[in-house]
């Protein structure tokens, strides 16, 4: 049993129950218009919001991540699925139920394995240039449903001219009940709190009611629909028939074809969802002085998924939108979102009918108002004022996926994460010391005001000596050789070193014989432990062995 249920007090209910809720009249919309993205019928959305549920409060660490389908990893599974099937059709539900159970299998794998730092492999920067890529690409392809319109393309340029060339077949209609719905929901989220709070509600449950404007739109839009026969008469396109009852539980395994084209895009929404829940989960979190444990994270997500491919649902991951309302409703526990899923189960059963008159525009219009939320141009103004190489990345990892499409441009942040890392460390800093006078501090001669040992060159190196820098350190050294033609020993501080490999070891043996050739001696100072271990058994540490210091200060007093 998880530990929050054996520990759970009666005074936590009424959070967890008042959370549960609000959570469920926000998850309805979301779900069918995730759905809609996705590529999906709407009732699989429906699904997708019941098991994972309680899977993931089961086993996951979370106190209050909201789990379900959310928009980026709805837009992936459509990218990976159009390519192999017509959407909506029976081999594309198939496939996306199919790879929610990849996903779900491969997170699991993960957890058993402790992959838990995977959660790393991403930076900020290019988690925040992928998402914000993601908003723009799904409000973009959101825009045929609020303009009436058939619109397709391989890529948003094309997308693009497509809308383009059927601007003049826009229904006048759909357009106004979808920019209604859109107006709305962005005035609910600016001004509907502050709006509320002056009638006299409390800032929280103000803060609450105005995240339930989505909801609000449905019924509004669904009722006008279906009072003024707006589909019939005047060709509004709406939800239709969404199947009443609880799904037929039932495991598809996917063939040896199934699975050789789909796991690459299910590795990638598995690598997404995790990082994008781990950094929701982690944030909530902190605020409460919790613990989130990533291994445990990985297992949760790994069973969500597949009790959704179970029910019949799409690959999940954990909401940052819903996760936020379930905070700051109450939410004390994971029964939170139990509640949540019972809800949905009696609404799945015996009221789906209510929603065969919703506008696809308002639909669009909910997906839009939550995904634009997402571009974060916050970070890339920060990241532009304080690191550019970071700035870069999310910039290029933006424009990638809008470009390119949500595979290549995560493979291409991926890549660039990489990239990014290699280069900072093939340059590292590297700073000449001297002694700052009557202490035992040494500092970088260019910033301080130190003395110097004639005929000692003290060079600290500020990072691991790897492959990539190997080349750049040898360069410096011998440029400070060539400048200081006294010098006649060599000192390497290593305080900041954590890691020798091959090819800077290598460096460093060629290095001592070419600077003994020229009557230079070369030490070591500082030298952490782990290394020591590592390189007293090689040649070079056996000629070194009486030539490293453990301080910078004993290397000048004995060299002075």
């Amino acid at each position: 049993m998880p530990d929050w249920i054996l520990a759970y007090q009666k005074n936590l209910f009424s959070g967890d129950l008042t959370a549960g809720l609000i959570v469920t009249v926000m998850l309805i919309p979301q779900s069918l218009a995730y759905a809609m993205l996705a590529g999906l019928p709407p009732e699989m959305g429906l699904y997708a919001s019941l098991l994972p549920i309680i899977a993931y409060a089961l086993l996951g660490s979370s106190m209050t991540l909201a789990t379900g389908p959310v928009a980026v990893i709805s837009l992936m599974t459509a990218s990976a699925l159009a390519p192999l099937a017509q959407p909506g059709s029976a081999q594309y539900i198939e496939l996306a139920i199919q790879m929610a159970l990849i996903s779900g299998v491969m997170l699991l794998v993960f957890g058993v394995l402790r992959l838990g730092f995977l959660a790393h492999l991403l930076s900020h920067p290019v988690i925040s240039g992928f998402i914000s890529g993601s908003a723009i690409l799904i409000s973009i392809g959101q825009l045929k449903h609020m303009l009436g319109v058939q619109a397709s393309g391989n890529n948003i340029i094309a997308t693009l001219l497509d809308l383009a060339r059927h601007l003049p077949q826009t229904n006048l209609l759909t357009l106004l009940i979808g920019s209604s719905s859109l107006l709305f929901l962005w005035w609910s989220r600016r001004y509907l709190s502050a709006a509320l709070e002056k009638a006299g509600v409390s800032s929280r449950l103000a803060g609450m009611l105005s995240k339930l404007a989505p909801m609000l739109s449905v019924i509004c839009f669904t009722v006008i629909v279906y009072v003024f026969k707006l589909d019939t008469q005047y060709g509004v396109s709406i939800a239709g028939h969404v199947p009443q009852g609880l799904p037929i539980l039932s495991l598809n395994l996917p063939g040896l074809n199934a699975i050789g084209a789909l796991w690459l895009p299910a590795l990638l929404i598995s690598l997404v969802g995790f990082v994008e829940s781990v950094s929701v989960a982690q944030s909530l979190a902190l605020k409460r002085k919790e613990r989130i444990k990533p291994n445990r994270e990985l297992i949760g997500l790994g069973a969500a998924n597949i009790a959704s491919a179970i029910s019949g649902g799409y690959p999940v991951t954990g909401g940052f939108a819903r996760s936020v309302v379930n905070f700051s409703a109450g939410a004390n526990t994971p029964l939170a979102g139990i509640i949540s899923a019972l809800l949905m189960a009696v609404v799945i059963a015996f009221f789906t009918e209510l929603f065969y008159y919703l506008p696809q525009a308002v639909l669009a219009a909910t997906i839009i108002s939550a995904v634009t939320a997402l571009v974060d141009w916050h970070s890339l103004k920060a990241a532009w004022q304080y690191d550019r190489a970071d700035a870069f990345s999310l910039l290029t990892t933006m424009l990638g996926v809008i470009l390119l499409g949500v595979e290549a441009g995560i493979l291409f942040g991926i890549a660039l994460s990489l990239a990014v890392l290699v280069w900072r460390s093939s340059r590292p800093h590297m700073a000449v010391l001297g002694r700052v006078p009557n202490t035992e501090h040494y500092r970088n001669i260019e910033r301080h005001d130190v003395q110097t040992v004639p005929g000692l060159v003290a060079l600290r190196i500020d990072e691991s000596l790897f492959f990539a820098n190997a080349a750049a350190v040898e360069q410096k050294i011998m440029a400070l050789i060539n400048t200081n033609p006294d010098a006649k020993n060599m000192l390497l501080v290593c305080s900041a070193v954590n890691q020798i490999d091959a090819t800077a070891l290598e460096m460093l043996d060629q290095l001592e014989k070419s600077l003994a050739a020229r009557d230079i001696q070369l030490y070591f100072a500082e030298i952490k432990g782990p290394i020591m271990d590592r390189l007293k058994n090689t040649p070079l540490g056996k000629r070194m062995k009486n030539k490293i210091f453990l301080s910078v200060h004993e290397a000048f007093l004995q060299l002075n």
